[in-house]
């Protein structure tokens, strides 16, 4: 969809996304939406982002959008290449890694991810394509930024399968797991911006896009959401983070 003000949904969320991180970060990327919106802050704001791809690409930064973890570009462009046990072993499982990059399938009210199926486990409706490394992402980064789409198919109350643990079923249920890193911080979607309560860790509408209301949040989450007494608006993209992100896309 493009808004009034000639920018789609999908590109605010993108640039909005992009606004998360900042240089000298290292940023565990992930394919699709998280890799667009990473490859956009280090051509835009964060020129020094650190971004490393789970097939084993340390500081690599693409001529153009890669296809795949496995997309040579990656390891043409790396500031090295390392074994992928290396990576999840050295560096992400010791927490040395700043924020990890996740799209999802399903998400629920404490930021559960699922990549694995929709319905029964054993009789799906849609069998996904699965893990990767996304668990080891939610549980060792020291904080995760998830980029998807809402609507109340993807944002449910409740997972049907939880792929990637965010916070549990609530408070402490991340510090009872063992997991080291802070979970999803924010959540950003073509309509706004959540993040966890500090209290309850249930997702909490912080930010609306422009042209979006609360109302239109609501009916694309499938349960009764919270929203912030400070809501604020999203900046809107500027022509030069349009431009960039658009030669990245293909889009003229």
């Amino acid at each position: 969809m493009t808004t009034a003000t000639g920018y789609t949904s999908d590109e605010m969320m993108t640039v909005a996304a992009a606004h998360a991180l900042t240089s000298e970060m290292a940023c565990f990327v992930g394919i699709g939406l998280p890799s667009t919106a990473a490859n956009l802050a280090c051509r835009t704001h964060a020129r020094d982002l650190w971004m490393i791809y789970e097939s084993g690409t340390l500081g690599t930064r693409p001529d153009t959008l890669p296809l795949s973890i496995g997309d040579g570009v990656l390891a043409e462009t790396a500031d090295t290449v390392v074994s992928v046990p290396e990576v999840f072993n050295y560096w992400l499982q010791p927490g040395r890694i700043d924020v990890g990059f996740l799209g999802a399938a399903q998400i629920d009210r404490y930021a559960n991810i699922n990549t694995t199926v929709i319905g029964d486990y054993a009789d799906p409706k849609v069998r996904l394509p699965g893990a990767g490394g996304a668990p080891e992402i939610a549980a060792s980064c020291r904080e995760v930024v998830v980029i998807v789409r809402q609507s109340a198919r993807t944002f449910v109350d409740r997972a049907d399968f939880v792929t990637s643990v965010g916070h549990g079923r609530g408070p402490g249920d991340r510090d009872r797991l063992g997991l080291r890193g802070a979970g999803p911080t924010r959540v950003i979607t073509d309509l706004g911006v959540l993040k966890p309560d500090p209290g309850t860790r249930e997702l909490t509408l912080v930010q609306l896009h422009a042209g979006v209301t609360v109302d239109d949040v609501r009916a694309a989450t499938g349960w009764e959401l919270a929203v912030s007494p400070d809501l604020a608006t999203t900046p809107e993209p500027t022509a030069e983070e349009l431009a960039v992100l658009r030669s990245l896309t293909g889009r003229d």
